[in-house]
Parts: structure tokens; C-alpha cells; sequence
């Protein structure tokens, strides 16, 4: 199955990508979405494949944002899609049955059609603000997240839902310090950047999100 704790790569230069991601994956994170957003074509095709060799030394998953082409030039392990990126259909098509696609989604109808495009997961959020993406949604908030997880359960669908930004450590333990849980919402995992890459004891902060993650799994 899926990982719980999906990184999100953060970097304005290639060097500051390979450099982060070396350090989540040395740090135990096995799941890596490469997003190199504004970069050139020769940057992004160069980190990618550094990043792939990478993974399959660490034995992680590898997704790259928005680009479907590279996934199947790199035999990446699938691709995340924007709202506003290739249809999963379509991604489909050129990469196969056999690779992850995952879609963004900010409401209920996002949800639905994302699951009606048949998407492997689904990246829900914001959670709350986050400075790390540009054009950010309507933040959702715990009462977001639990109003479209129970309408997903009404209608007895089930997908991976990751809850995705500007989540923290004390968002994560039932009873926790702000109240309800992310996880309490029905969620499956979480898909992060600025909590691992801005830590200076990455190890140490994978450790404790991935135990709240699976403490009751």
C-alpha cells in the first residue's frame, strides 16, 4: 500500500532540489513527489533522472508533478496532476495501468471527479495557508476535510485522501494541542514539503510524523 507521508520537493535551483530530497530520503521518507516548478526543460529532465537513481537507491516511490512525458522517459513510478494539468484520461493513455496517478482536489465535486476519473489518489487540501504554493484554494480547515470525507462515505467510495498544506506536527495526534485530528477526518496520509525540508533534524521530524501517521493504523 500506499506510504502515509508523502514529501513534496521544495528548491529554486537544481542543486537546492537534489541537495533537499537526498537529505528526506537519507532522513527515511519513502515517498517522493518531484515538484520543480519555473524550471527549465534540461533542469527539470536532469534532476528528475538524478532523483530516480536516487529513489531506487532508497527504495522510494518517485512521482513528478504535472509532467507525464518524463514519467514514462524516466520510468518514474507516476505522476501527480494539477486541477488545471493533462485529464487522468489521458495520462492514462500514455502511461499505462501500471503507474500511480494522483490528482489535486479542493471540494466535494473535485473529490468525485477525481474518482470518477479513477485517479489512484487524491491530494485534498489546502489544510490551511501555506506560503509554499502560488494560487492557493480556499483553505478547508478540519471542518473542510470532515464534510467531504463523510460525503465520501455516504457514498462508499474509498481512495487514499491526503490531506496537503500547511500541515504541522500537532495537526496529527487525536487530541492534540488544535483540537480535532487531520486524521480524525478519515483521511489516509499527508502530503507535505516545508515541515521536512525547513527542519534541520529531517530525520527526527519523519520519525514523528510517520509514528502519528501509523499510531493507529
Amino acid at each position: 500500500m500506499y506510504s502515509k507521508l508523502q514529501y513534496i520537493s521544495q528548491g529554486n535551483t537544481a542543486d537546492e532540489q537534489l541537495l533537499n530530497i537526498s537529505e528526506v530520503l537519507d532522513a527515511g521518507c519513502d515517498w517522493i513527489q518531484l515538484r520543480f516548478k519555473n524550471a527549465s526543460e534540461t533542469d527539470l529532465k536532469n534532476v528528475a533522472g538524478k532523483v530516480k537513481l536516487l529513489c531506487e537507491n532508497y527504495g522510494a516511490a518517485l512521482i513528478i508533478n504535472d509532467h507525464v512525458e518524463l514519467v514514462k522517459e524516466i520510468d518514474a513510478d507516476g505522476v501527480h496532476l494539477g486541477l488545471d494539468d493533462m485529464s487522468v484520461a489521458q495520462a492514462r493513455s500514455i502511461l499505462g495501468n501500471t503507474k500511480i496517478i494522483g490528482g489535486t482536489a479542493n471540494t466535494i465535486d473535485h473529490v468525485l471527479k477525481r474518482v470518477e476519473e479513477k485517479c489512484d489518489y487524491i491530494g485534498l487540501g489546502p489544510f490551511r495557508f501555506t506560503s509554499t504554493k502560488e494560487k492557493l484554494s480556499p483553505v478547508l480547515g478540519v471542518e473542510g476535510f470532515e464534510k467531504i470525507m463523510n460525503e465520501l462515505r455516504k457514498k462508499d467510495i474509498i481512495i487514499p485522501v491526503y490531506a496537503i498544506g500547511g500541515i504541522i506536527l500537532d495537526d496529527l495526534p487525536r487530541g492534540g494541542p488544535f483540537g480535532e485530528s487531520i486524521m480524525d477526518t478519515g483521511v489516509y496520509g499527508i502530503a507535505v514539503s516545508g515541515i521536512i525540508a525547513n527542519n534541520l533534524d529531517k530525520r527526527n521530524i519523519i520519525e514523528q510524523l510517520n509514528n502519528s501517521l501509523y499510531a493507529n493504523s
